[in-house]
């Protein structure tokens, strides 16, 4: 018996509904990005429609990830060129499922409210959001937590 399927007592096979499975696709789950313009890159996931919504109907979240990771630094680098190589670029962006692979890491900042619910329709909304997310990423990356997701994939 496959641990998918329940057998019933006359022999009629019922396959488990979608609802019965673990929802892992979380606010704060880093993903990597596996299609179009920011492929390959690193996310966390803001907000999370499994059932689709009225305008996409299927699975898909709002995602803020980098768009360009920051450069290695050495010691001998003066102030200005060190900070200028600091920096991160990040996008906001509505993804489907089928287009992202979850990882196993998870990162515990709140961008719920540096990210706007209508980021997807308004252009300046977007823009004001991209903005917050840096100031949260770039924090993040000069205090030296979640070291992984500030590094680009080699692959």
């Amino acid at each position: 018996i496959c641990p998918a399927e329940l057998l019933l007592d006359d022999g009629d096979e019922v396959l488990f509904a979608q609802e019965d499975m673990v929802k892992f696709l979380k606010p704060g789950k880093v993903v990597i990005i596996t299609a179009g313009r920011f492929a390959g890159r690193k996310a966390v996931i803001v907000k999370n429609h499994d059932d689709g919504s009225s305008d996409r109907h299927f699975g898909h979240c709002l995602v803020a990830g980098i768009a360009k990771y920051p450069l290695r630094i050495t010691k001998d680098m003066g102030e200005k060129r060190r900070a200028k190589r600091s920096r991160v670029k990040p996008f906001v962006k509505v993804v489907n499922y089928n287009h992202m692979m979850p990882t196993r890491y998870a990162i515990d900042v709140d961008l719920k409210n540096a990210v706007p619910a209508d980021v997807t329709t308004n252009p300046s909304a977007r823009e004001a959001a991209r903005k917050d997310v840096k100031k949260i990423f770039q924090e993040r990356y000069v205090s030296g937590k979640n070291k992984w997701f500030f590094t680009k994939l080699r692959f």
